[in-house]
């Protein structure tokens, strides 16, 4: 093998090429790649918050629908109770209007009974008037038969 000035030549551009390369392309290809990497490790980190959020966010979502739902479940449970109470108090106010108009019904039928009797007391009392005055006609004693008549007006 023979050495010589072409070798040296190659060598020495070689050296140079390597130093021009340590120099001055190394160095932004390294802070590319760092600044890559970091975007990506970032990335990753961001992703995996976000997978965390994710998580916690169900569960919170979770955790408010099922609060909701026993919500709504004692809120219908409250209003049919509600419903069922009202229900009540309507049929035990029916029962005592039905009362009081039964009772109102009552005294009405009491006041025309007794109309009914004082009227028929008057058309008695009419009539035996006419029959005492038809007696008194015959007899000279009105006063002893209008007594007899007004006893039995009382009884009647």
């Amino acid at each position: 093998m023979n050495i010589n000035l072409t070798l040296f030549a190659q060598a020495a551009t070689f050296a140079l090429f390597i130093w021009f390369t340590v120099k001055f392309v190394w160095p932004p290809l390294l802070r590319a790649i760092e600044a890559r990497q970091k975007t990506v490790a970032d990335g990753l980190a961001a992703a995996e918050q976000g997978k965390r959020s994710l998580e916690t966010s169900t569960r919170q979502a979770d955790e408010a629908i099922k609060t909701a739902r026993e919500r709504s479940t004692d809120i219908v449970g409250q209003a049919e109770k509600r419903a069922a109470q009202m229900i009540e108090e309507a049929k035990n106010a029916a029962k005592d209007e039905g009362a009081r108009e039964k009772a109102a019904a009552r005294a009405e039928i009491e006041q025309e009974v007794q109309r009914a009797r004082e009227l028929l007391r008057e058309q008695v009392a009419a009539l035996a008037v006419a029959g005492a005055e038809k007696i008194l006609r015959r007899e000279i004693d009105a006063r002893a038969h209008a007594e007899l008549l007004e006893g039995i007006k009382r009884q009647l």
